[in-house]
């Protein structure tokens, strides 16, 4: 049963690290579903720098009064909406307001209204807002011809400054004196004639703009914008693959935790289930300073304590005993001296109940001792002088020591095959006799002894014709001075203690001692269960 309810709990435990680990899993996928949003919008914000750079870099060079008109102007040719606004007028969050001071472009998606790009003019006074719909081909040709017309106003060193400063956003702007490679002849015609041309690299997801600039000196620069690629989410086959790794890993360190745990609570529950069977110096091994660690030492300190408290308890129960023996001796002197002083019948009458008396005591005396001998050791010290015991002859000597005393009853011994078995005879014979002895005090009329011999182990039955015990006193009969009613006279006789020393003795060869209704004469049954073991030479 407690090996049932630790495996229950072990189970709840691997419930409860599943359930965890589908939490792991869910907070997973959410977390790289947010860097996949991320790196999306750190692709918008880099799309988005060039052209804004660009704009706001016009709009620097423009006198104020100007600027309103030029954006207009620029407004239908590049398919959006630029607008100019003071900063004071505006309310942005800290967050926003640190990204515009820091140079970045703020890019807001608005649903069916496309997007919404703004950046700060140089001097942070004004505002560039730029509304549009989504990318087009005419935003790609006006903001070519735009970087084009923007560089051709400058020539030598000022150009290159002013390539420099675009250079350093997210889309790649170059310069070069000669004619891009990769496109055919009717695309560099359309070059000639001052056309923007947009090459599609459709293996990479990718495009490049490409525009022709014409020096005054005769020479021919060429303007290049790209690749500009699309943005690529992360392949759900790698997410999935990542997700698993992730969770295989968790899986393996939470599995070796756990089974970690789980060997250090079964020595654990080991160690109990030795002490419950009597083996009080059994003690767990501490690994660590741990919550198992210190629960170690608790137990540890627990079983210590409890050893302690058992063996001064047996300590002070046999030092009583034997001290009782000598009043007792005294009083049974006593006794003698004035039966030998005296001849009134009433006198001896009396002298002979004394007498018994002193008897019965001296026979509880004797029960306790053996019960505290056989308590104060454990299984694995007590000493065994085993033996090959014949059962059968064994059960006949019982039958003819107690016959005398119960002249009333018949004791039997059922027939059968010769039975032998490896132990203590002594104190298997005294098991056997406390059985008898405590049936002979409930029988009516008889007793039988059965003896039956099995591969593994050797079966001893006492029935008698009593009342027998009820299920729920089956238990507690073999507790210490435990009776089934409350009379301490002769008649019913008994200390309370022969069962346990039955139970004791039992637990010393590995065996058991239990108690049920007999099927023959109707009383109670007990059964001694004792396991062949190899006879242990003298």
């Amino acid at each position: 049963m407690r090996r049932a309810l630790a495996d229950s709990t072990f189970l709840r435990v691997y419930v409860l690290l599943a359930l965890a680990l589908l939490l792991t899993f869910g907070l997973a996928l959410l977390g790289l579903a947010m860097v996949d949003q991320v790196r999306r919008e750190h692709h918008r914000e880099r799309l988005a720098d060039a052209p804004m750079r660009l704009l706001v870099e016009k709009l620097a060079e423009l006198p104020r009064d100007e600027r309103e008109a030029w954006l207009e102007h620029r407004a239908e040719r590049l398919d959006m909406t630029p607008t100019l606004y003071p900063v004071d007028s505006l309310m942005l969050n800290y967050f926003d307001r640190t990204r515009l001071e820091s140079g970045r472009v703020l890019v807001s998606f608005r649903g069916e209204h496309g997007w919404r790009l703004q950046r700060l003019l140089p001097g942070g006074d004004w505002l560039l807002e730029v509304d549009l719909a989504g990318l087009s081909e005419q935003q790609l040709r006006g903001l070519t011809e735009l970087f084009g017309e923007w560089l051709s106003e400058v020539r030598g060193a000022e150009r290159q400054q002013r390539l420099e400063r675009v250079s350093g956003a997210g889309i790649p702007v170059t310069l070069t004196d000669r004619a891009p490679e990769g496109l055919d002849a009717r695309q560099l015609s359309r070059l000639a004639e001052g056309e923007v041309v947009i090459r599609l690299l459709p293996g990479r997801w990718s495009m490049t703009m490409y525009l022709e600039l014409p020096d005054s000196d005769e020479e021919t620069s060429w303007l290049a914008i790209g690749p500009v690629q699309a943005f690529e989410p992360m392949p759900g086959a790698l997410q999935l693959l990542l997700l698993m790794i992730l969770l295989g890993v968790l899986a393996v360190i939470i599995y070796l935790i756990v089974r970690g745990v789980e060997a250090r609570m079964a020595r654990l529950e080991q160690a109990a289930t030795r002490i419950a069977g009597g083996r009080l110096d059994t003690r767990v091994k501490v690994e660590s300073g741990d919550f198992l660690g210190r629960l170690g030492m608790a137990f540890n300190g627990m079983a210590t304590q409890v050893q302690s408290l058992l063996r001064a308890q047996q300590d002070m129960i046999r030092a009583v005993s034997h001290e009782l023996r000598t009043p007792v001796a005294r009083i049974r002197f006593a006794v003698q001296m004035v039966e030998d002083m005296t001849d009134d019948p009433a006198i001896r009458r009396q002298l002979e109940g004394i007498d018994g008396d002193i008897e019965e005591l001296d026979g509880l005396i004797d029960e306790i001792l053996t019960y505290a001998r056989l308590g104060n050791e454990s299984v694995n010290s007590m000493e065994m002088d085993t033996s090959l015991v014949d059962c059968r002859a064994m059960a006949e000597r019982v039958i003819e020591t107690l016959s005398p005393l119960h002249g009333h009853l018949r004791l039997e011994l059922a027939g059968g095959e010769e039975v032998e078995i490896s132990a203590d005879p002594r104190y298997l014979q005294r098991a056997l006799q406390n059985l008898v002895a405590n049936a002979c005090r409930h029988a009516r009329s008889r007793v039988l002894i059965r003896l039956h011999s099995e591969p593994h182990l050797v079966r001893l039955d006492v029935e008698d014709d009593g009342p027998g015990v009820p299920v729920s006193e089956r238990l507690e009969v073999f507790k210490p001075f435990a009776r089934l009613d409350d009379s301490r006279t002769r008649s019913s006789g008994g200390y309370g203690l022969g069962l346990s020393i039955v139970q004791k003795v039992m637990t010393w060869h590995g065996g058991s001692v239990a108690v049920d209704d007999s099927p023959q004469l109707g009383g109670a049954r007990f059964t001694l269960l004792l396991p062949r073991r190899p006879v242990t030479p003298a």
